[in-house]
């Protein structure tokens, strides 16, 4: 059965798509003259041919999302309920503040000219006190249970609650980074990612069915851009707000768990880092070719579309348990 607002979702996914792809145009021009992206030395030797391509592409589809989501806020709020425009404005924050967290990160790799921004110390105690905020807001505003939502009841988990939300919120953030590493996996695993929760959401959860449209929208409209070969990078700027964005909607869903099925290729390709960290550090040997999972697929010889096509079924296979425990 579909939601009744069904067509206001079309219209938002239409609105962001159409935004994007129009700012998209807009902003390479400027961001070829003035953010060209540094390439990671350590990364596949053929990626060097990349240099000089724009950055910060992420800058468009975070005001699209941005102008879109907050327009749907105020009409939740006014039309549908309080609590759709309020769980909207609370996500928007979220990523908004970390995608403030990637700009300054974007920032100094430009001003430094080369791949390192930020000190990972320094985006990780940003990040936690961004998801900290967030789970205020959504405990005072929200009235938030620390309870996990399944199709079988409800499951609380008291204190844990917490401290497992921290690390979710963080990590997903992290892990949709770390993907951005080839031309068009982000924006293909975002896009696959934001279709599943949107037919999670559908019908059951108004605010995340607004998000998840958005989200489809402006992935969509920026694969047009990013697509190999990439004309623009979205950037820390755009990784990181399409990855907070996203790990939100676990939480008005009123489960973040099911975060870690839908966004399987995310946590796949932070594990695939976590695992080579280690194992060369035990055995100074290699465990893939080269992390995150993406670059020891090239190593395999396997295209960068061919990487993202995979990626994209990847994601709809994972998904399959988040559909079978969460939806009645």
């Amino acid at each position: 059965m579909l939601d009744k607002y069904f067509g206001f979702y079309i219209l938002i996914f239409l609105l962001t798509l159409s935004l994007t792809f129009a700012l998209e145009k807009k902003l390479i021009p400027s961001l070829k003259r003035k953010a060209k992206q540094p390439i990671y030395e350590d990364g596949p030797n053929w990626h060097l041919k990349k240099s000089g391509t724009p950055t910060m592409g992420g800058l468009a589809f975070l005001i699209a999302s941005s102008l879109a989501l907050f327009l749907s806020a105020v009409i939740g709020y006014v039309v549908i309920d309080i609590n759709v425009g309020l769980a909207i404005c609370i996500s928007l924050l979220y990523a908004i503040l970390n995608s403030l967290i990637g700009v300054l990160d974007d920032i100094s790799k430009l001003r430094h000219k080369e791949n390192q921004g930020l000190t990972p110390m320094q985006k990780l105690v940003l990040q936690f006190v961004c998801a900290a905020v967030f789970l205020v807001l959504r405990r005072i505003i929200l009235k938030d249970e620390p309870t996990l939502s399944f199709a079988f009841g409800e499951v609380n988990l008291g204190f844990w609650y917490y401290p497992l939300s921290l690390l979710i919120l963080v990590g997903l953030v992290n892990f949709a980074n770390l993907t951005d590493g080839i031309d068009g996996l982000a924006s293909s695993v975002a896009f696959s990612v934001s279709i599943s929760l949107f037919y999670i959401s559908v019908a059951l959860n108004i605010e995340n069915s607004i998000i998840s449209a958005s989200l489809i929208g402006v992935s969509l409209a920026f694969l047009i851009f990013n697509m190999h070969p990439a004309k623009i990078f979205m950037g820390d700027t755009g990784s990181l707000f399409l990855g907070a964005l996203i790990a939100s909607c676990g939480f008005n869903l009123h489960n973040p768990i099911i975060l870690t099925f839908i966004c399987g290729v995310y946590v796949l390709e932070g594990i695939s880092v976590i695992i080579q960290v280690v194992y060369f550090k035990l055995t100074h040997k290699r465990f893939f070719k080269m992390a995150p999972f993406h670059h020891h697929l090239e190593k395999c010889g396997l295209s960068e579309n061919k990487i993202c096509i995979i990626a994209i079924l990847g994601t709809f296979i994972f998904s399959l348990p988040a559909y079978i425990f969460y939806l009645p």
